[in-house]
């Protein structure tokens, strides 16, 4: 029996900010219906790493590969080119993302913010494009905000929105930027109730996360960044129970 091969690899990646070397080589797998958490401390490179496999930036060096097939750059004859913005607009219905920021539109109320992504890059006709949306929002919880606006939603009712948007494109894996930080306390936990159905549902997800019992809850993997590189990664368990590296270590009890 062969082994399952990887939805998403991340192969040697690096990133270079003038003369900061944000990423130092990073290579990590994630299986399809898994969930990988990415702790470590600010400034460590975990946000960075999120936006090249979203396609917003490009790696100076490495690979991230979705289902084998190498994103952000083409090769054909030996050669290897990066693709055009319109090349990469059609990838990136592949992968969702949601930030620390909500990033909604102001002037849009929820339904027209997430039904965005479908009539614009997929062409999706309006009325299915609704109709698809409002599904979405009823799958987070917000089937009576159809009709508001950003300005009348409360935080975490707009990082469900955010969510809805993202999901909505059917990606074959979500990528959450600290998507509780920007949330006031009391808010944070509709927002991993959310994420936490999407995991038991089998949505590969990779989370940058200082919510610690939500990674030990849910994540199937945890890996732990310091400057620029992963230092530490294993099952919940053992990663918070039996932690290994020193940096580790003094970043739990830092969080704990």
């Amino acid at each position: 029996m062969t082994e399952e091969l990887p939805l998403l690899r991340v192969l040697d990646l690096h990133k270079t900010y003038g003369r900061t070397e944000v990423l130092k080589g990073v290579d990590f797998d994630v299986k399809a219906g898994e969930v990988k958490a990415l702790l470590g401390p600010s400034g460590s490179g975990k946000s960075t790493i999120l936006r090249l496999m979203a396609l917003l930036e490009r790696p100076d060096a490495g690979e991230i590969l979705l289902e084998g097939k190498r994103m952000g750059i083409s090769a054909s004859a030996g050669k290897v080119r990066h693709l055009k913005e319109r090349e990469l607009a059609r990838q990136r219905t592949e992968i969702g993302m949601v930030f620390q920021k909500f990033n909604l539109f102001a002037h849009l109320d929820a339904v027209h913010n997430v039904m965005l992504g479908l009539t614009q890059a997929r062409r999706v006709h309006k009325a299915e494009a609704r109709e698809q949306a409002i599904e979405m929002l009823a799958r987070v919880g917000l089937s009576d905000r159809t009709g508001h606006y950003p300005s009348e939603l409360s935080g975490g009712q707009q990082q469900r929105v955010a969510i809805a948007r993202a999901l909505v494109m059917n990606p074959k894996v979500m990528l959450f930027d600290e998507p509780t930080s920007a949330l006031d306390p009391e808010l944070v936990g509709e927002v991993l109730a959310v994420m936490e159905q999407l995991a038991a549902e089998g949505m590969t997800m990779v989370v940058v996360t200082h919510e610690v019992r939500f990674a030990r809850r849910v994540a199937t993997e945890v890996a732990m960044f310091d400057q620029g590189q992963i230092v530490e990664q294993a099952a919940p368990e053992d990663f918070f129970d039996r932690p290994a590296h020193e940096r580790t270590i003094k970043f739990l009890e830092h969080v704990h």
